[in-house]
């Protein structure tokens, strides 16, 4: 594998992070949203990645965003009676995003992320030390 390999590689996995850093943060922005665009409770999502397998650059695997799911878990019920979208019983339904769960997510996304652009970092410097050799 070349070291410009590494540049492709390191660049798909930093924008699968990023996206999923957005993710994260959408799913924190809406944690306490009782409502969402479409008139229902905020449901979480997750980004799904996939490696692909590029047969041009000898089976490199790059990382790709494969899809953006919601989170199937139900939202949690919160006895609220004075809130106008209670129910019958004086429940609203909440997001069901876990506050814990999404900044555990944040960190390990922003860790990944910075891990490749210190990858990219070191194979750039290989490649000045190798071409000043030629000097």
């Amino acid at each position: 594998m070349s070291l410009f390999n590494v540049f492709k590689i390191s660049g798909s996995a930093m924008s699968a992070q990023s996206m999923r850093l957005n993710t994260v943060a959408s799913n924190l922005a809406n944690a306490d949203s009782v409502v969402g665009a479409d008139g229902k409770p905020y449901q979480a999502k997750q980004v799904v990645f996939k490696a692909v397998q590029d047969a041009a650059n000898n089976n490199a695997s790059t990382v790709a965003v494969d899809s953006v799911i919601q989170d199937p878990r139900p939202g949690k019920m919160v006895y609220d009676p004075k809130h106008p979208l209670a129910n019958s019983e004086g429940y609203i339904t909440m997001p069901n995003v876990n506050v814990t769960e999404e900044m555990v997510n944040m960190i390990s996304a922003s860790r990944a992320y910075q891990n490749n652009v210190e990858t990219m970092n070191a194979a750039k410097t290989m490649l000045l030390k190798t071409l000043n050799i030629g000097q």
